[in-house]
């Protein structure tokens, strides 16, 4: 989301109580007056405040029980600003802390992910993250996490444990684990740091001479980053770029301009803000010279690309500065800004529409709130209007960004999902963290493979938990011989049905084997960021990646990828 933006001037308690008291006393005005100012609008507003007020003192006074103010005032805003969009939030002073984690993507903690494991019902270290206090005093995937300090953690589900593990920065604590391979309950004492995920997990050379960045969010500084990035790699041989912004969700609209300005010239419009309030109108432009602008680039998007990193892909789309390859985006096109509100409490709020250089705004979804209803309706693409790069290309509105080149990723089956989100029996975490125990290196990410003995040894681990899921052609089946049967059909269709049902029921064992191929890689990945972490498995992903190979491809035919920008004859 674009968070980073705030309001020049904020309003203080006495502001906000003068302003209460001046839409009470308009209340007590004529009817009449307020037919002339706004159509009712500050009355309206007077009045439901008034009786928002009304039902709390009589809900104070007469509810069977005691109510606690926070919790019912604070649920009656929260369901206030659900009504509006998903991005306008209220957040009181307990959660502050929150909302500047939200803004600048840092937090106090030890730097791991950690997850509730279905067969042991604890929560369990998942990832520890490179060069963060969890990796550097040695906690491992699957250490089971017992208790911090004097808290225990036994059952304990992943919110609580994350809680606990977060504070402030240059607190300790001990960590009490037990480490499966071992059996042995270990003790640490850990440090929290100020924690922030990388903005760059990944970049290098990809195939010849094609560099590659993979941009993770848009934190404050990401922009200089990828510069250095970039400069890193074009000393390095590179000729064309390739820019994952795959599940990118964004972050600060500056950024996004800032990193703009890397392939195009100083004082270029990049998007521009239009809100109701003349502060939210808002121009950005670039503000440096460029790296590099005329080097061949293609950005990699998908349905998570979003926000912030929406307005990179579509502005260097606008400005016929790259090719954009992948699936359609997110369409997020609002812009919010954060106020502060009496007691420490702040809000953030939807101010604006952005709009990029060819002038479209690709926001996806319209939240209506006009006549008392209050709906989000998916703008269809019937409806979007027509808008034109800087070459004359037609790209258009709402909806998110569609690529120039549509590149469909590979699917995932339905038994992969399954074993890679846990089932009871947690068969492939367990295969993942008994491997890592057995094994103090591996080869490169970029090189290590699963060998068929080694997933032969999976399968057998699988098929003696007596692993089950749940198969979407059985269920669809069963649902479809339901309603032959309620509609009269079903004797006459009952061969089919039977023939349909030998063919589909679900074979564990021959789904492991169909599947084989898409499962080496995801046991492999796993193992890989164990001893990678992040870096390491979008290494080992870019070997199967196919919207990738087809990125480089295409940048390895100039005439083609120029093509691609001008407009079509």
């Amino acid at each position: 989301m674009v968070l980073n933006v705030t309001f020049a001037q904020q309003i203080d308690v006495v502001t906000m109580k003068k302003l209460l008291l001046y839409l009470l006393l308009l209340g007590l005005m004529p009817n009449s007056l307020f037919a002339q100012k706004d159509k009712n609008h500050l009355f309206e507003a007077a009045k439901n405040m008034e009786l928002f007020n009304a039902v709390y003192k009589n809900l104070d006074l007469m509810y069977v029980d005691t109510l606690d103010a926070n919790d019912v005032i604070g649920t009656g805003i929260k369901s206030m600003l659900r009504s509006l969009d998903p991005y306008t939030e209220y957040y009181p002073e307990s959660e502050t802390q929150e909302l500047r984690q939200a803004l600048s993507g840092k937090y106090g903690g030890i730097g791991a992910l950690i997850r509730y494991n279905q067969q042991l019902k604890n929560a369990v270290i998942d990832e520890p993250y490179a060069n963060m206090p969890s990796s550097e005093v040695g906690l491992k995937k699957g250490d089971i996490i017992l208790q911090i300090d004097d808290s225990t953690m036994v059952g304990k589900d992943t919110k609580y444990v994350s809680e606990h593990l977060r504070g402030e920065p240059g607190s300790t604590f001990v960590l009490k684990i037990k480490r499966p391979s071992t059996g042995k309950v270990m003790k640490f004492k850990v440090k929290r740091r100020a924690i922030q995920m990388p903005a760059i997990p990944y970049y290098g050379m990809v195939a010849g001479n094609v560099g590659y960045i993979n941009l993770l969010q848009y934190y404050e500084g990401c922009a200089k980053e990828v510069r250095q990035a970039f400069i890193d790699l074009k000393k390095q041989g590179a000729k064309g770029l390739i820019l994952d912004l795959r599940n990118n969700v964004g972050g600060s609209e500056q950024e996004a301009v800032d990193l703009v300005n890397i392939f195009v010239p100083k004082d270029i419009t990049v998007v521009t803000n239009k809100g109701k309030l003349k502060r939210a109108n808002i121009t950005f432009k670039t503000r440096m010279e460029p790296v590099d602008a005329s080097m061949p680039i293609v950005i990699l998007v998908n349905g998570m690309t979003a926000s912030a990193s929406e307005i990179t892909a579509g502005s260097l789309q606008d400005l016929d500065r790259a090719v954009i390859m992948g699936t359609r985006t997110f369409g997020k096109g609002l812009v919010q800004m954060t106020t502060k509100l009496p007691y420490n409490a702040n809000m953030k709020v939807t101010t604006a529409h952005y709009y990029i250089p060819s002038g479209r705004c690709i926001q996806a979804i319209n939240y209506k709130h006009t006549a008392g209803r209050n709906s989000a309706t998916q703008l269809p693409d019937s409806l979007t209007s027509v808008f034109h790069t800087k070459n004359g290309r037609e790209v258009r509105d709402g909806g998110g960004i569609m690529p120039d080149v549509e590149i469909k990723p590979d699917t995932i089956a339905n038994i992969s999902a399954y074993l890679q989100r846990g089932d009871s029996t947690e068969t492939m975490f367990n295969y993942v963290v008994d491997y890592i125990s057995k094994h103090k290196t591996i080869a490169p990410a970029s090189e290590f493979t699963l060998t068929d003995t080694e997933y032969n040894e999976f399968k057998r681990l699988v098929l003696k938990n007596k692993f089950t899921y749940d198969p979407g052609t059985e269920k669809i089946l069963a649902e479809l011989e339901k309603m032959a049967k309620f509609e009269k059909y079903y004797e006459d269709a009952k061969p089919e049905f039977e023939a349909l049902k030998k063919k589909l029921t679900h074979d564990v064992a021959k789904d492991l084997e169909l599947n084989k191929d898409e499962l080496k890689q995801m046991i492999a990945t796993d193992i890989v960021t164990a001893y990678y972490f992040q870096a390491g498995a979008v290494q080992l992903g870019l070997r199967y990646d196919k919207q990738t190979k087809e990125a480089i491809k295409l940048l390895q035919m100039p005439e083609e990828y120029n093509k691609l920008l001008m407009p079509k004859k």
